[in-house]
């Protein structure tokens, strides 16, 4: 397997549709191993990063030293400076192969009727957004990306929830509360006394159970088999994040449907930007998924607010992309270092617990 002669060894392992075979893994070690020691050393595994990480084109994408030495590290377990085989049968398995064979969902967020036409329709709202616009982005990628799941999150709120201005008298606030029930309006914050103690923004009632406005948007595709997530069920809780409670005290079902699905990647998409869909992408990072979001399928409440949460996600390991490039990440034509580093951070973690 000569990486000079024969283009990148990644892209042939890709193209021939398996990375189990032992005979492909010890190829490429040793086309990485040039001074046939028996092992990489971290200039020999920064040949390979080079080469794991190109776009679609075949550029190779620049990775700093310090963040391939943090790569290395993760591999070369007994920490004495070579990635041996066996430690290199670990990368492959553990790393390589979710690079090269992602398994991918797109997760489309509240794109529902409330939040584009109806009482938080995003237009209404400081940055002044159509929230209609993500519909055909979101539609052109479930018709031209095959993803291995799609899934779709809906706020799901009972008449009594706290979110609710037209709710704020039913509860004690507490002492702390910088508004008072008697001023709140919407988009203030009150502190709720509980329990537990809640700060909860407010809204206009929105996404009611089984109300026109719960329901997606009537033009958003739904494919044949998909998984809806509700959230913010409980009236005494509400629920950004398609994983969990803004309290984390109870999960939706997100989770333990995408592994059963082994999925490994997520593109996130909908509405609003700076709310579920960014506490969406957080907790999933959080759990070790990688992260995509797709911006051009995103519209969101404050403009301020949604650069802080492009800051915050970046911070993470998240990557932002345009709905055009997904569909080459997915095939794994073009592999973002960023994902490759968040999954090396993932392993870490695991290793340590």
């Amino acid at each position: 397997m000569d990486t000079a002669s024969n283009g990148n060894v990644f892209d042939r392992i890709r193209d021939k549709g398996t990375i189990f075979s032992e005979e492909k893994m010890k190829s490429c070690f040793q086309a990485f191993d040039k001074d046939r020691d028996g092992g990489l050393n971290a200039s020999e595994f920064g040949s390979m990063i080079r080469l794991l990480f190109c776009n679609e084109n075949g550029k190779p994408y620049a990775v700093s030293a310090q963040r391939v030495g943090e790569m290395f590290a993760v591999f070369d377990s007994n920490q004495d400076g070579i990635v041996d085989l066996e430690e290199f049968r670990n990368c492959w398995t553990q790393w390589i192969r979710q690079i090269l064979f992602p398994v991918s969902a797109l997760l489309v967020i509240d794109v529902q009727n409330d939040f584009i036409s109806g009482s938080l329709a995003v237009r209404n709202c400081p940055a002044g957004h159509d929230g209609g616009e993500v519909v055909p982005v979101i539609n052109q990628l479930i018709d031209t990306v095959q993803f291995d799941a799609v899934l779709y999150s809906l706020d799901w709120h009972p008449r009594n929830h706290i979110s609710f201005v037209e709710n704020v008298n039913n509860r004690k606030v507490h002492t702390t509360s910088k508004v008072t029930t008697d001023k709140a309006k919407v988009f203030d914050t009150v502190v709720f006394e509980g329990p537990p103690v809640t700060l909860q923004k407010l809204w206009p009632a929105h996404c009611i159970q089984e109300s026109w406005g719960s329901k997606l948007h009537s033009d958003l595709k739904v494919v044949d088999d998909p998984v809806f997530i509700h959230k913010g069920t409980n009236p005494d809780v509400d629920s950004y994040s398609a994983f969990w409670d803004n309290n984390k005290l109870t999960s939706t079902k997100l989770h333990s449907e995408l592994m059963q699905r082994n999925i490994t990647d997520l593109y996130i998409c909908g509405l609003a930007y700076d709310v579920c869909v960014a506490s969406t992408a957080l907790d999933a990072l959080e759990l070790g998924y990688r992260i995509a979001l797709v911006d051009d399928a995103c519209r969101g409440v404050s403009l301020d607010d949604i650069q802080r949460c492009k800051s915050s996600l970046a911070k993470n390991h998240a990557i932002i992309v345009n709905s055009s490039q997904v569909k080459a990440m997915v095939l794994a034509h073009d592999r973002r270092p960023e994902l490759g580093y968040k999954a090396t951070l993932a392993l870490s973690e695991k290793a340590d617990k």
